[in-house]
C-alpha cells in the first residue's frame, strides 16, 4: 500500500489536510491513516493532491492534411503525465467508407501498450449512414459515451445529419460535441484572401472571423432543443459565441456544455503577423482571437460558463510539416501542442482568482463528469482509480521545447515562466511521472465509459 502524507486533498467541493492510501490501482482509505512498516510512505508535504487531471480534447496519432500528427500515443501520453494529466480522451475518427466500429478499433490498436496516461475515446462521426447508425449501440457497449460531429472541414455533417446523430446519441444518454464553426464560408472567405493576394499567416484569423464560429454555435444550440440532447460546445474561442451560448443557456431545453483551451485566454491574432513564418506555429482552428474574446473567455471561467479546460492538442513540426503552407496559409495543418502544459500554463493565467478546487473541477472533475468517467475518474473517493497528481504550487519554471516531453520541435508557450508543477504522477496507482520527468512505467489503460 503506498500512503500519501503532508498533503492538502484537493477535490471540486472543497480542501482538507489528511492522508490518503492506495493499493491495487484503486484509493483505499483517505482521512488518518497510521503507516506499516510495509506501506510506501510519499511525503506532499505543501503540495496539493489533486485527482488526476483529464484532458478532454487531444488528436493523437492523427492522420490529417496529407501528413500524420507528431504525437502518437507514446510521446503524446509521455507529454501528458509529465505534466499531470493521467487520462486523455481521445478522438476515434472514422473517416468517409470506414465504420465508427472499425475506427474504434484502430484507434484502440494505435494506443495499446503505448500510452503512459489512460485512454478513451470520443467517435468522431465523419460518414453519417445506416451503417453508422447501426453500430452506435455496439459502440455504447464498447465504452464510447461521446461522439463528436464537424460543420467545417471536409468532415463536415449536414445540419440534417447532425440532427439524426443527436437523436441517435440521446436514445443511450451519451453527448455529442461540435467543431463550430461554419465550413461553406470559411471555405469562401479563405479564397477571398488568396484571391486578393493575401497567402500568408495573418490571413488565417480573417478567413475565419468571430462570427463564422457564432452562427455555428447559434445553430449547433438550436439543434440541441430540437432534439433535446446533451451537446459541448468544444473550443470556444469568441465572445460571440459566448453570447450565443448564454442565449441558449437562458431559453433552456437540453443538456449544454462548453469546452474551451488555454491558448485562447492567452494568446491574441497579432501572433499571426510573426515575422519568418512563425506565426504558423500558431495557426489552429478556431484560430486566436482579439483582446477582448481573451477577456470575455477569462470571465465566463471566473463565472462557471465554462465546463471543461482542455488543449485541443494537434502537434505538428514546425521545421518541417508547418512548412507546406508557407506560400499558401491554407496549406498550413491546423493544430498546435499544448497536452503537457495545460495545467500549469492554466493555473498561471489564473493564479489566485481561481481556487484550487475551481482547478480541480475545471481540469479533473468535471471531465470526468461530462465525459461519463466519475466517480472512478476525477474525485479522491475510497474505491476511485489511483489517478493522481501531487501539485507543487509554488514550483516555478520555464516552458520551452528545450525540455518537453511532447514529440514536436516547439510550443507556443516557449520561454512562459509559470508557478506551479506536478512532482509526483500515478497512473492507476503506478508511478509514471516524478519531478515533470517520466518513470519507465507505461500504464495507461483504456477508459471504457
Amino acid at each position: 500500500m503506498t500512503i500519501l502524507v503532508n498533503g492538502t486533498l484537493v477535490t471540486a467541493e472543497g480542501e482538507r489536510k489528511a492522508s490518503l492510501a492506495f493499493d491495487k490501482g484503486k484509493i483505499v482509505s483517505v482521512g488518518e491513516i497510521t503507516p506499516r512498516p510495509e506501506d510506501e510512505v510519499v511525503d506532499a508535504e505543501g503540495c496539493y493532491v489533486f485527482p488526476g487531471f483529464i484532458d478532454g480534447h487531444t488528436h493523437l496519432d492523427l492522420p490529417v492534411a496529407g501528413t500524420v500528427t507528431a504525437d502518437d500515443f507514446a510521446s503524446g501520453t509521455t507529454g501528458a503525465v509529465c505534466g499531470g494529466t493521467t487520462t486523455v480522451v481521445d478522438f476515434a475518427t472514422q473517416y468517409k467508407g470506414d465504420t465508427v466500429l472499425n475506427a474504434l478499433k484502430t484507434w484502440k490498436k494505435k494506443a495499446e501498450g503505448k500510452s503512459r496516461a489512460n485512454y478513451a475515446f470520443h467517435m468522431a462521426i465523419c460518414d453519417w449512414n445506416e451503417q453508422a447508425k447501426k453500430e452506435l449501440p455496439a459502440l455504447r457497449e464498447a465504452g464510447v459515451s461521446s461522439f463528436k460531429v464537424y460543420m467545417a472541414y471536409d468532415t463536415a455533417l449536414t445540419d440534417a445529419q447532425i440532427l439524426e446523430v443527436l437523436e441517435e446519441v440521446k436514445k443511450f444518454g451519451g453527448i455529442t460535441g461540435c467543431h463550430c464553426e461554419n465550413g461553406g464560408l470559411v471555405t469562401k472567405l479563405q479564397l477571398e484572401q488568396l484571391s486578393a493576394g493575401h497567402t500568408d499567416t495573418s490571413a488565417h484569423p480573417l478567413s475565419r472571423p468571430a462570427e463564422v464560429e457564432a452562427e455555428a454555435v447559434n445553430r449547433f444550440c438550436y439543434l440541441g432543443k430540437l432534439t433535446g440532447a446533451a451537446i459541448n460546445i468544444v473550443h470556444l474561442s469568441t465572445r460571440l459565441g459566448l453570447e450565443e451560448i448564454r442565449k441558449a443557456r437562458a431559453e433552456g431545453g437540453f443538456p449544454l456544455y462548453v469546452e474551451s483551451c488555454p491558448q485562447y485566454m492567452l494568446f491574441d491574432d497579432s501572433k499571426y503577423s510573426l515575422p519568418d513564418f512563425e506565426g504558423a506555429k500558431y495557426v489552429c482552428s478556431p484560430p486566436l482571437r482579439k483582446e477582448e474574446d481573451i477577456n470575455a473567455l477569462k470571465e465566463a471561467v471566473i463565472n462557471g460558463e465554462i465546463d471543461t479546460i482542455a488543449t485541443d492538442h494537434c502537434s505538428f513540426f514546425f521545421g518541417t510539416q508547418k512548412q507546406a503552407g508557407r506560400d499558401n496559409f491554407t496549406k498550413i495543418p491546423n493544430g498546435a501542442p499544448g497536452i503537457e502544459h495545460r495545467p500549469a500554463v492554466f493555473m498561471t493565467i489564473f493564479g489566485t482568482e481561481l481556487t484550487p478546487s475551481d482547478y480541480c473541477r475545471l481540469l479533473s472533475t468535471n471531465p470526468a463528469k461530462v465525459f461519463g468517467m466519475y466517480p472512478r475518474k476525477g474525485s479522491l473517493q475510497e474505491g476511485a482509480d489511483a489517478d493522481l497528481v501531487v501539485w507543487d504550487p509554488e514550483k516555478k519554471w520555464t516552458i520551452s521545447a528545450k525540455n518537453q516531453h511532447q514529440n514536436v520541435d516547439y510550443t507556443p508557450f516557449e520561454g512562459m515562466e509559470v508557478k506551479g508543477r506536478a512532482k509526483y504522477v500515478f497512473v492507476g496507482g503506478v508511478l509514471a511521472a516524478r519531478d515533470a520527468e517520466p518513470t519507465s512505467a507505461v500504464a495507461g489503460t483504456y477508459v471504457k465509459r
